[in-house]
């Protein structure tokens, strides 16, 4: 087997002639947005409480659902366009009205009764409060 180094000139001579180029087939391979559409989020931790922050622009805080069950916080949004819209002829269009699902596996530390949640400013804040400590700090029992 013989292997051939292979020359790009044109991307020495011309090199916003191959960005043309990248830029089509890297829309072109990610052309589903949907499906890889995930929100991104952030999860910090302090003594008192968890804070998930979802970045969700242009929804309103309706569009969110939120639900515990044992040990899992499942939050999804189902948002279309509005039919009523009026239809504009795009040269490119990328704003999506899909729906998204994400789920949130919750430690045992966790205080199912303290969840809150509040959208602002296009990121949904969920603060989720930890159990006191000393209801689960381990116990010594004398024997009698």
């Amino acid at each position: 087997m013989t292997l051939v180094n292979f020359n790009n000139r044109t991307r020495n001579s011309a090199p916003y002639f191959n960005n043309v180029f990248d830029s089509l087939f890297s829309e072109a391979l990610n052309k589903n947005y949907s499906v890889t559409k995930m929100p991104a989020v952030n999860i910090s931790e302090s003594a008192e409480a968890y804070v998930i922050e979802v970045a969700a622009p242009g929804l309103k805080k309706e569009d969110f659902q939120l639900n515990v069950k044992k040990d899992t916080l499942s939050l999804w949004v189902e948002k279309k366009a509005a039919e009523d819209e009026v239809k504009k002829d795009f040269s490119r269009r990328e704003f999506d009205f899909s729906s998204f699902a994400r789920s949130f596996m919750l430690p045992e530390t966790v205080d199912a009764e303290q969840i809150s949640a509040a959208y602002t400013d296009g990121v949904l804040y969920i603060t989720i409060g930890k159990k006191d400590e000393s209801q689960n700090a381990p116990k010594t029992i004398t024997v009698a």
